[in-house]
């Protein structure tokens, strides 16, 4: 079983910059890969960034690529999304997501993710 909590979220102007936090509990955080998703209102849950177990491989939604970068600190249980460039139409609730353990490549599918954390709201202005 693994915990996650996001953090960072918030209401910023268009162009200016975010970063998401995921902190990780309940299971060795190198042991599996992890994955962004959004939501906004009226919409099916989106794939965003996926990271594997290491760090050295990344994945992107075409929307998000040369804006937001993810990465990993094993050291700290943690995964983050930073965000920049942002756009009125990145605003939704980030979730971030696990794979089960052991699961260590990075996936682009919501099925592939086993937990969930509660989100956190982004909001850009235009």
């Amino acid at each position: 079983q693994v915990q996650l909590v996001e953090s960072g979220g918030g209401l910023v102007q268009a162009g200016g910059s975010l970063r998401l936090s995921c902190a990780a509990s309940g299971s060795t955080f190198s042991d599996y890969a992890m994955g962004w998703f959004r939501q906004a209102p009226g919409k099916e849950r989106e794939f965003v960034a996926a990271i594997n177990w290491s760090g050295a491989i990344t994945y992107y939604t075409d929307a998000v690529k040369g804006r937001f970068t993810i990465s990993r600190d094993n050291a700290k249980n943690t995964v983050f999304l930073q965000m920049n460039s942002l756009k009125p139409e990145d605003s939704a609730v980030y979730y971030c997501a696990s794979r089960r353990r052991f699961y260590r490549n990075a996936a682009r599918e919501r099925n592939e993710y086993a937990y969930w954390g509660q989100g956190t709201q982004v909001t850009v202005s235009s």
